[in-house]
């Protein structure tokens, strides 16, 4: 993918195509660590006032919403992306979901179930940490998915993603791509440092040992489910600056594009500003 220059839209740059960029490139936006955080903290002031903006039309009757979903291999930095970027913005706004493998109760349903409980109020960006596509993803490597079921999850997801989008959420999906040799060094950290023992899973080395049928899996996922109202971004996640500094410039685009306004009051403002005049400090 070739480098456009700052001034380029970061969705058009990032949006999903036949090649995926390199995990370590930075094909849009900083290049450069240094400048990247510097940029990371402007698109903070920006994207809380957009979000701020959006939250309050939500409280007054708004019916708008945002639903950012992170999907990417064991360490590309899901978790932290929503430390790093959500954390820019009031998180009263803010409503996430982190979804694991489905507990026994959970597969009594469809599995879009409990997916649908986790969806944004109007007003909030909601973020889904792994997401609905975990139900193609992990039975399609594990053999457990026919290749008409999996088709028929396409063609309910894309329903589904379609229902959203008409009621008023905007969907932004976002695969975090890391190469091998990154995903190893940090599978690595977090073995020699005991304040990251946390976050070690022992399956992150099966999953691991099935990379390319994961890779065959989301590229088929992209195929199928990048959609005009839901389309699949690719943000290189090899660096955590330029990974932080992407997804903060997706959102802020997409909540530029909705123009989210803050209500006019119901009341008269001069008329409230003449009676403080008048208010003394409580004895």
């Amino acid at each position: 993918m070739a480098k456009k220059d700052d001034g380029s839209r970061v969705r058009d740059a990032l949006r999903v195509g036949a090649e995926l960029p390199d995990p370590g490139s930075a094909p849009v936006g900083p290049g450069k660590k240094p400048k990247a955080l510097a940029k990371l903290g402007s698109a903070g002031e920006r994207l809380s006032k957009l979000q701020e903006a959006l939250y309050a039309e939500g409280v007054s009757g708004g019916q708008r919403s945002v639903l950012l979903v992170l999907q990417g291999m064991d360490t590309s930095g899901k978790g932290g992306t929503v430390s790093h970027v959500l954390g820019l913005v009031n998180p009263m706004g803010v409503r996430y979901a982190g979804f694991k493998a489905p507990t026994v109760s959970e597969r009594r349903h469809h599995y879009l179930w409990r997916i649908r409980k986790q969806l944004p109020d109007a007003g909030q960006i909601g973020v889904f940490d792994r997401s609905h596509y975990e139900d193609i993803l992990v039975p399609r490597v594990s053999g457990l998915l026919s290749a008409s079921e999996r088709r028929r999850r396409y063609g309910e997801i894309n329903a589904f993603e379609q229902e959203l989008a008409d009621a008023g959420t905007t969907v932004v999906k976002v695969f975090l791509h890391i190469s091998p040799d990154e995903q190893l060094r940090r599978l690595k950290a977090r073995l020699e440092t005991p304040e990251k023992h946390w976050k070690y899973n022992p399956g992150d080395l099966e999953a691991r040992s099935h990379w390319p049928a994961y890779q065959d899996a989301y590229a088929d996922i992209f195929k199928k489910t990048s959609t005009g109202h839901a389309p699949w971004y690719v943000v290189p996640a090899d660096h955590k600056w330029y990974r932080n500094w992407a997804v903060a410039e997706l959102l802020i685009e997409t909540l530029a594009d909705l123009k989210p306004e803050f209500p006019e009051p119901g009341f008269d403002v001069a008329a409230e500003l003449k009676k403080l005049k008048g208010v003394g400090v409580p004895s």
